[in-house]
């Protein structure tokens, strides 16, 4: 069920992912049914904003019964476009390169990833989960003929804004996006979902200074 046309803020966007995967592990144990109170135990938020947000795009529960979760999975996966296959392309195949495009199950994320590029002549024609990475000069012609719309991006920052504005001008729309460059930031226009892991790390590092605090 889709929201009924109001603004959907990013942070209830966020959470969907969350549900939807401890509604998976739950398909994956046998359940049936569920609670926004054991949904509240298992991601830390309150059954009350659990309620809310599902109620964003018209609720899903019924009273005195719950959540099926088949169904709310279903319609998650729905809201999130899961069911979708956006054409997706890697730029940079060094090690965290090759990881995301080895490990990241993206035919159930709503994408497909159909090539794999990189600068380095000697990484031409290694396979990397079945995909042939392909030397970056060949980028302009595979875009033109395949029309990829999501580009992940795991090269140096230095590399990242001529690359960016290069891709889009290929028909890219979206970017998953590794470096240090805001592309959000340089073309509003796109979609764009920023990963750093350094940030995470250094987040991780201050939690851990707190937790000397309290002792």
């Amino acid at each position: 069920m889709k929201s009924s046309g109001q603004s959907i803020s990013p942070q209830v966007v966020k959470r969907l992912p969350r549900y939807y995967r401890y509604l998976e592990d739950m398909l994956a144990e046998g359940l049936v049914r569920t609670s926004s109170k054991e949904l509240s135990a298992k991601s830390g938020l309150t059954a009350s904003q659990i309620r809310q947000d599902l109620n964003c795009f018209g609720g899903f529960g019924q009273q005195g019964y719950g959540y099926n979760i088949a169904q709310l999975h279903n319609e998650i996966g729905k809201i999130l476009a899961l069911d979708k296959k956006n054409k997706t392309i890697l730029i940079g195949a060094g090690n965290l390169g090759r990881a995301v495009a080895a490990h990241m199950d993206f035919a159930k994320k709503g994408f497909v990833l159909i090539g794999i590029f990189d600068k380095n002549e000697a990484a031409s024609g290694q396979l990397v989960n079945g995909i042939p990475i392909r030397h970056i000069s060949g980028l302009d012609d595979f875009c033109l003929e395949n029309k990829p719309v999501i580009a992940v991006l795991c090269v140096p920052k230095e590399r990242a804004r001529e690359l960016t504005e290069n891709l889009i001008r290929l028909g890219i729309k979206g970017f998953w996006n590794f470096t240090h460059f805001d592309i959000g930031n340089q073309f509003p226009q796109i979609a764009v979902e920023n990963v750093h892991l350094s940030d995470s790390l250094m987040t991780l590092c201050y939690k851990l200074d707190r937790l000397g605090d309290k002792k």
